[in-house]
């Protein structure tokens, strides 16, 4: 047998990490390697820009509860991921990039840049590979602490490294999986209980918050109990948004984008328990949604300040499950003042947002298209939800449970939504994936519509299409300033779609949505559909940041 490359050695260490989809963008720095991982079985996703390689990765770790993997090249290949990463970071989201670095026998090399301060000013972890012997160990580390910090990690390796000879005999180190701790989830304190109880006794208005650590910990029934119990209601971070779909005494989501309903009821609580959630600036609505309540925090990793505001007032250091389980268990059960069927009224009949508009002829109130999508898709279809104004609107789909939609927004940015969807259908190839996104974020990256044709991905897109950059022409005009800077026309998606093999629709009369939705459910494949609605509906999270008192 011929000596193996090390290009070969560093790619079976990658598959015995047992990963089974990486998203790629190849180019001098990584191309024997991924071409290595391909022929090793790995399912590669050949996207059209790297910033979508590592976004897709973060949804595909995300919906398949697995290490996502992507790779890029060296030097400009890796700048464009400025974006991603901390992104990734945020959402705490496991990662592990290869990626290239300029060779080190050249004095001087056109991409060449000094890789890690990018990656590291990310929040991400950047290791160089430059001792050959070490590298399959440095691979199996580099999975261990994505696992283990839920972070993205970002290997450089060399690309003239990576074409020598490999040295001796070829051996990889046990994979990463066999080195996680194999422990028990943590049970809380007694006393940190009792504390916890008295505070819940002396409060007569209770709201169960969960986010995403209370989703991992498999807390969302325990949650329940304890909300019937305490005579308390339901409510989510936005990320965890649908874990309690299916209970009338949940609210939705707490945050910028609690429903009228909601912003009413947090506005009533004296206690707010939050389940696994590192409590946001934009879960508190930035102090404004719940700002007379105790909360009580149950986590893990217990904080006292988040993201510049002082966010907790008492703690419970207890996986989420395990500590709502023993504060359950240590109170005695309330009768129902709250938990009413005037409140349960409230939360099903008030719609999310009541204010009216004027809706010119041709176009769509945006409200409208999300109800009756909410109304028509099939609920066993992925949804996944965007950035961006539009994604408040998707946001209010109250029948879909958490598991079947996929919000990630930390960093704020938009143009991730066809990325987000790219990952979804990797993790769930045999479902139907639906995003909903805005046009001016998909014209970010309007390039992986290819991508999706190529790959054969079975994605719905939704585009609510106002001709602009929806927040910004908003604040725009609530500032008295002209918005020709935000306004771009509304572009022929349909046509566009088309152009790349895929299937478009232009919809003006939501009464086709049944009879479209059933024909692409017949037919699969993938599919742009143009919502044409107005410039004119705003947002309750921008109306509050930014009154209308200006708008023309």
């Amino acid at each position: 047998m011929s000596t193996p490359k090390t290009y070969e050695v560093l790619a079976r260490a990658f598959a015995q990490e047992q990963i089974d989809t990486c998203f790629a963008l190849l180019g001098d720095a990584n191309m024997n390697w991924g071409t290595t991982l391909a022929g090793l079985g790995t399912r590669m996703i050949y996207v059209r820009h790297e910033h979508c390689a590592v976004a897709a990765a973060m949804a595909y770790a995300r919906k398949s509860g697995k290490t996502g993997v992507a790779t890029v090249t060296c030097g400009p290949g890796l700048t464009q991921l400025m974006t991603a990463l901390p992104a990734a970071v945020r959402a705490n989201l496991p990662l592990v990039i290869f990626a290239g670095e300029a060779p080190l026998k050249s004095g001087w090399y056109n991409q060449g840049i000094d890789q890690a301060p990018f990656i590291r000013a990310t929040g991400a972890a950047y290791h160089s590979l430059h001792h050959i012997p070490r590298m399959p160990e440095a691979i199996r580390d580099a999975f261990l602490q994505a696992r283990m910090t839920r972070k993205p990690v970002v290997l450089g390796v060399p690309f003239d490294l990576q074409d020598r000879d490999w040295p001796g005999e070829m051996s990889l180190p046990a994979p990463s999986a066999e080195l996680v701790p194999d422990v028990g989830p943590v049970p809380p304190n007694p006393d940190d209980i009792a504390r916890a109880a008295t505070v819940l006794r002396d409060s007569k208005k209770v709201v169960v918050m969960a986010g995403m650590g209370a989703v991992m910990a498999d807390a969302g029934e325990a949650c329940r109990r304890l909300a019937e119990k305490c005579d308390g209601l339901l409510a989510t971070t936005l990320p965890a948004r649908g874990l309690f779909y299916d209970d009338p005494y949940c609210f939705g989501v707490a945050g910028g984008f609690s429903t009228e309903a909601g912003r009413k009821l947090m506005a009533e609580a004296d206690l707010v328990i939050a389940v696994g959630t590192i409590l946001a600036h934009h879960n508190a609505d930035g102090g404004k949604l719940f700002g007379k309540a105790h909360v009580l925090q149950i986590d893990i990793e217990p904080i006292a300040v988040s993201q510049g505001r002082i966010a907790a007032h008492s703690h419970i250091r207890a996986d989420a499950r395990l500590g709502i389980e023993a504060l359950t268990e240590t109170i005695e059960a309330r009768a129902r003042q709250w938990r009413t069927e005037e409140t349960a009224n409230l939360i099903r009949e008030t719609r999310p947002d009541p204010e009216p508009f004027t809706i010119e002829d041709g176009v769509l109130d945006p409200r409208a298209v999300v109800d009756a999508l909410e109304k028509h898709l099939p609920a066993n279809w992925e949804m996944v939800n965007s950035s961006g104004h539009c994604s408040y609107f998707f946001a209010q789909m109250p029948s879909r449970p958490q598991h079947r939609f996929l919000t990630i927004r930390e960093f704020g940015a938009i143009g991730n939504g066809i990325s987000f969807a790219m990952g979804v259908a990797a993790a769930r190839p045999n479902d139907t994936v639906v995003l909903f996104d805005g046009d001016g974020s998909l014209m970010m990256h309007i390039q992986e519509i290819e991508t999706i044709a190529r790959h054969g991905l079975n994605i719905l897109i939704c585009i609510l299409n106002d001709g602009a950059y929806g927040s910004e022409i908003h604040k725009l005009r609530s500032e008295g300033l002209s918005d020709d800077g935000a306004v771009f026309g509304r572009p022929d998606f349909a046509s566009i779609a088309r152009g790349f093999g895929i299937g478009g629709q232009t919809i003006t009369d939501l009464a086709t949505l049944p009879a479209l939705i059933e024909d692409f459910r017949e037919k699969g494949g993938a599919a742009i559909w143009n919502f044409p609605i107005s410039d004119q509906v705003i947002s309750p999270v921008i109306r509050r940041a930014h009154p209308p008192a200006s708008h023309a």
